[in-house]
């Protein structure tokens, strides 16, 4: 299905824009006014090559407008969930311990992960740094779901305007609807905040600058990413690859090299200098199925070897009308879909948390060059089906929300406040500002705002100054004594419950802290 060396001319009338697909190898960037390419280069003969049609106007007041109501949406849906403590995981507290400890001017230790926690020995995000003047001015778990929010919603607006430039019509807006509506990015929100939220505009950026053959563009969107995670640095390396398919052969060659080199560096050297451990722990996730060791040939063999892998990934291409498989540009999933079907963590496999969302600046521009691409074809059905992709996607897309987490923005009951999220917001008053405490995820994100957080047994010999849980949290055991749970917990303390409403408990030590007499 992929298209890499498409020599079709434009059909007249139909104002196709450009695409990195126009040149194939050795082709040139887009020709300036003067008919030079961005390199300085002579351009070409006008209209002798998709590339150098002129892109389609793509005002960018609508897209804007549609970006803030995404951005709306998505922070509305956060901000319900975090009020109504409804926080799925860890991450958003750890998140939060890391940002503050930068506005802090500090070394991001997260005690969540254990005390003295240094973050970055356990993934490799500094990215997440540049969301300190925001929360300066908003000290706040729900600073960070807002940061998120809006870089997905501006994401929306590059994937938009592009697919608008290269396609024309009304197509931009609905790539846009679509995009904004897509799982990948819905389930992100859903999952709270988390480091890929940067990830998602500069891909946008990185398939824009590679769909509009603006070289130099790419290479220099490309760089940032292996400061969001440390698996990105094969995503860049796969740019690179396209970039010399493309005829930027020494742009190319050195991106990869240096996408590469930047895994190596991050996973082999400076995420095991930052770890207590020495090494770098996910590898486990590859070798490790609980604690039966895996062969690198079995962790291969087995990557289709669930129905959840092939739902996603037949949802990942099916959102696009299937038109992502035109393009070159969905290579660029295949690192992000290498790991996570190699893993033997059943959590990256499907379609639910945030390990979507990045794909999904991937798929959808790699829709629209393929359209594109399917305009100029040969085969009169697949002009036929290029027509009517976008608005099929648009619809996949719009259906699919009846079962996603915006769905619930819908229904009544998501804007009640219920039993459970009072008493828990009683639980946090009884705890006072600066105090250590050791927590459950329900009350994590609301505390780590000015408390020295824990996670519930990951900080033995600390006697925390309190110990707060929800008893319905889900505990493997039921908690039917709390006091006695505290101090099987933390023998050299003793604690009393200060506070107990509905399902949750707090309770303080009385004891001075060991060792300060």
């Amino acid at each position: 299905m992929l298209d890499l060396n498409q020599s079709d001319t434009d059909v007249p009338g139909n104002g196709n824009g450009p695409g990195p697909g126009g040149n194939g190898p050795g082709g040139d960037g887009p020709g300036d006014a003067d008919g030079r390419h961005e390199d300085g280069a002579p351009g070409r003969a006008a209209g002798a090559h998709l590339a150098d049609a002129a892109p389609h106007p793509a005002p960018r007041g609508p897209y804007v407008i549609t970006a803030v109501l995404l951005c709306a949406l998505y922070f509305l849906y956060s901000w319900l969930r975090y009020s109504h403590f409804h926080s799925p995981s860890w991450d958003l507290g750890i998140f939060e311990q890391e940002v503050r400890a930068y506005a802090a001017l500090k070394a991001p230790v997260v005690d969540i992960k254990g005390p003295g926690y240094l973050i970055l020995g356990d993934h490799f995000s500094p990215v997440v740094a540049l969301l300190v003047p925001l929360y300066w001015i908003w000290p706040s778990a729900l600073a960070l779901l807002l940061a998120q929010a809006a870089l997905f919603a501006a994401s929306a607006v590059v994937v938009g305007r592009t697919a608008q430039q290269i396609l024309g019509g009304r197509s931009g807006l609905c790539v846009t609807v679509a995009y904004g509506l897509s799982w990948g990015l819905q389930e992100a929100v859903k999952a709270d905040f988390h480091e890929i939220a940067f990830a998602v505009p500069l891909i946008a950026l990185v398939c824009r600058a590679l769909l509009l053959e603006r070289w130099r563009a790419a290479v220099l969107w490309s760089l940032p990413l292996v400061l969001v995670k440390e698996d990105l640095g094969i995503t860049v390396a796969v740019v690179g690859a396209l970039l010399a398919v493309y005829g930027r052969r020494l742009q190319g060659l050195l991106l990869a090299a240096f996408g590469v080199c930047a895994f190596a560096l991050t996973v082999l050297v400076l995420i095991p200098a930052a770890s207590s451990a020495g090494t770098y722990d996910y590898w486990k996730k590859i070798e490790q199925n609980g604690e039966r060791q895996v062969s690198p040939l079995d962790s291969v063999l087995g990557v289709l070897d669930s129905s959840v892998k092939i739902e996603m990934l037949v949802f990942l291409v099916g959102i696009t009308a299937f038109m992502a498989l035109r393009s070159p540009l969905i290579l660029l999933v295949l690192p992000t879909l290498g790991w996570r079907l190699l893993s033997q963590d059943s959590n990256h496999w499907g379609m639910v948390w945030h390990y979507s969302a990045i794909l999904m600046p991937m798929v959808f521009l790699a829709l629209a060059d393929g359209v594109r691409r399917s305009r100029t074809s040969k085969r009169p059905w697949l002009v036929s089906y290029a027509n009517v992709a976008v608005p099929v996607a648009t619809a996949i897309a719009v259906a699919l929300t009846q079962h996603l987490p915006l769905r619930d923005l819908l229904r009544p009951e998501t804007y009640a406040a219920d039993a459970r999220a009072e008493s828990a917001r009683q639980a946090l008053e009884a705890i006072p500002a600066g105090a250590r405490v050791e927590t459950d995820i329900t009350l994590m994100a609301h505390l780590t705002g000015d408390r020295t957080v824990y996670w519930i047994g990951g900080a033995p010999g600390t006697a925390p100054d309190v110990v707060a849980i929800n008893l319905d949290f889900g505990w493997s055991r039921p908690i039917d004594d709390p006091v006695r749970y505290a101090r099987q917990l933390h023998p050299e303390a003793r604690y009393r419950i200060t506070r107990q409403a509905g399902s949750f408990v707090v309770m303080e030590r009385t004891t001075p802290v060991p060792g300060n007499g």
